[in-house]
């Protein structure tokens, strides 16, 4: 959400993040597609956006990648286990604990799209903190082979806007780089966190 905010600020949004697709009732038709492997117009995908970070448009990067060969791509990364003791108490819980949630008909829907495509062919077990990590690690690297390094910027958050704005050729502004909660930004679209 920071490099979503960021890119915003700016001047790259909106910029789509799963937010979008829990709020744009044109975006659920759109990754169900995807999801059952039909052909895709990444225009349409992403009409009305001027950047993309978090799932699901992370899931599909290669695909993008391609299809908007003059797009930069900012990769953020953070050490394992930072990346393992924020994943593990929000997206990585929500899964598990969605079955019995009681979610909206249209929010559950996207979930259970997103559980049967992006989350089940990125973790052989999402729950299992070693097995998450080693896929972590491994996306990390694919994108650090595949994309050409003249349109890859690997960002840490806490390096704050030096080196987004540098990569992205836009002046560094006088305020503080956003930062979020994530963990309760996550629960706070479901009505809290399930204990």
């Amino acid at each position: 959400m920071s490099t979503k905010l960021a890119l915003e600020q700016l001047g790259f949004g909106p910029c789509h993040h799963m937010v979008e697709v829990m709020e744009n009732p044109a975006q659920p038709a759109h990754w169900k597609a995807i999801a059952a492997g039909e052909p895709v117009d990444w225009t349409a995908v992403f009409e009305g956006y001027r950047a993309q970070v978090d799932w699901p448009g992370a899931a599909v990067w290669q695909q993008t990648m391609t299809a908007f060969p003059d797009a930069k791509v900012v990769h953020t990364e953070r050490p394992d286990e930072d990346w393992w003791n924020s994943f593990s108490v929000t997206i990585s819980k929500f899964f598990a604990r969605a079955p019995d949630m009681d979610l909206p008909p249209h929010i559950a829907d996207i979930f259970a799209t997103m559980s049967g495509w992006f989350l089940k062919d990125t973790f052989a077990d999402h729950t299992d903190r070693a097995c998450a990590i080693a896929a972590y690690r491994d996306n990390n690297r694919r994108v650090r082979e595949l994309v050409p390094p003249d349109r890859l910027l690997v960002f840490r958050v806490a390096d704050g806007w030096e080196p987004l704005c540098r990569f992205l050729d836009v002046p560094v502004p006088d305020t503080p780089f956003p930062r979020s909660n994530p963990r309760d930004e996550f629960w706070a679209h479901f009505g809290g966190e399930p204990g």
